[in-house]
């Protein structure tokens, strides 16, 4: 297989880590992905919890959930999960459905 082709066109093929650090990023590496999937998959679970609170026109379950989907928001882009502009229109999108109740 290491002098196979792939779609791209190059030679090579998948290699396995060969030294002890290589195999110890590859467990840091997978460790991060799932970390920063958590994240990802959390705010987007608030945001849904967001927006069935204001579509029940419940002010507080909204203000409480907001409150916990920013912070989410933030620590996720201080770990570099997400982008900070990401960050930034995420929060920008939690103000503007607060601002519908």
């Amino acid at each position: 297989m290491l002098n196979s082709v792939d779609s791209e066109g190059k030679t090579g093929g998948s290699r396995l880590a060969n030294t002890k650090q290589q195999r110890k990023r590859v467990r840091i590496a997978q460790r991060q992905r799932l970390e920063n999937l958590r994240y990802k998959s959390s705010i987007k679970t608030h945001f849904r919890r967001l927006k069935d609170s204001i579509t029940a026109g419940d002010p507080d379950a909204a203000a409480q959930t907001a409150k916990k989907l920013t912070s989410t928001i933030d620590k996720a882009a201080a770990r570099k999960a997400i982008h900070g502009n990401n960050a930034a229109r995420k929060k920008s999108r939690v103000a503007r459905l607060l601002s519908q109740l």
